[in-house]
């Protein structure tokens, strides 16, 4: 047994999933922190934080520090690392933990910097980051180190990567700040616009969850939805359609679809010779959103499967990093400031 503990941390836009090599996954909790606005102390984490979104008195402030896979609130996602680090390595521990760190393929040196020095201040030793489709061919269990192609998607809350993956490298990899998120946002703006109801961010998830899809389905649903009456300004109560979300949700789902024909075309052609056998894997939870599998296969007319552990093997991947790290730093998938 190490010493040294070492983890893997999938810093999400929605949620932070921690893995400890020698225990797996210790913390998967919503990236989101309760702070008292005065004194600037963190008051809640993770869940107990999330139920407190737009519900908070004047002197309470629950914010996600993250925005698009990226830091867009340092000094409150250096507090939450703390927090989770912490939990995962223990209070008092004799040495700081290696850290791997997912981040989006798309990020620049800068938001990478900052992902590193993050870790650091908050306690790690050695912090690396890797590529969010690297780790998620890992985590799916790809063989990422043969010769041939791998084509991974990583539909997360911020972001959505694709990438073709080859000897323990990326090929070729795009990112769109577009995920869950803006799939929320698209269903908030259509309730307003076709109902003059106001929701907040946890029941246009809820409408997306339950009866939300990218592809007709077999029995089309119906569901409440209570908001305020944006002309009454009173509550309201109103009634929603599988058909309608669908419709406002296509405006984030195909420009995923635009974005994999592209990446598709970029291919080098003995590679894309082993994707049209292999097929494409979906990872991430917008991976389990209805019918998006289906979309992408009807725009591709290649495979497309979704990972059977599409909301961890990002956070797996990172940890079994760590397992492999001297191959994949050879590679150079993985990045040391």
């Amino acid at each position: 047994m190490k010493l040294v503990p070492e983890i893997g941390i999938d810093l999400g836009t929605a949620n932070i999933l921690v893995y400890r090599r020698d225990k797996g996954l210790v913390v998967n909790e919503p990236s989101v922190v309760a702070v008292n606005i005065r004194s600037g102390k963190v008051l809640k984490f993770g869940n107990e934080a999330y139920d407190m979104l737009g519900r908070t008195p004047g002197s309470i402030s629950a914010i996600r520090p993250l925005k698009d896979g990226v830091i867009s609130d340092y000094s409150m996602t250096l507090k939450m690392l703390q927090l989770v680090i912490d939990r995962s390595c223990g209070v008092k521990r004799v040495f700081r933990p290696t850290a791997i760190i997912c981040v989006p393929s798309g990020v620049t040196n800068v938001e990478r910097r900052a992902v590193i020095q993050a870790a650091r201040e908050a306690g790690a030793g050695l912090a690396m980051t890797i590529e969010q489709p690297m780790a998620a061919a890992i985590g799916a269990g790809l063989p990422f180190g043969a010769a041939g192609a791998n084509m991974v998607i990583a539909a997360g809350a911020g972001t959505t990567d694709i990438a073709v993956i080859s000897l323990g490298g990326i090929v070729l990899s795009t990112s769109l700040r577009i995920g869950g998120n803006k799939f929320d946002e698209a269903i908030i703006k259509h309730v307003r616009n076709a109902y003059n109801l106001a929701i907040g961010e946890m029941t246009a998830e809820e409408i997306k969850i339950k009866i939300g899809s990218v592809w007709p389905m077999e029995k089309e649903m119906r569901r409440e939805v209570r908001g305020r009456d944006l002309v009454a300004g009173l509550p309201k109560v109103v009634e929603v359609t599988s058909e309608e979300v669908r419709e406002a949700m296509m405006e984030c789902a195909l420009p995923i679809a635009e974005r994999l024909c592209w990446a598709l075309e970029q291919t080098p052609p003995e590679l894309a010779a082993d994707i049209v056998e292999r097929g494409i894997t979906l990872t991430g939870g917008t991976a389990l959103l209805r019918g998006l599998d289906k979309l992408l296969h009807s725009k591709t007319d290649l495979k497309v499967r979704v990972a059977d552990n599409a909301l961890t093997c990002v956070v797996i991947g990172t940890g079994r990093a760590l397992d492999e790290l001297e191959f994949i730093r050879n590679s150079g998938a993985v990045t040391t400031i």
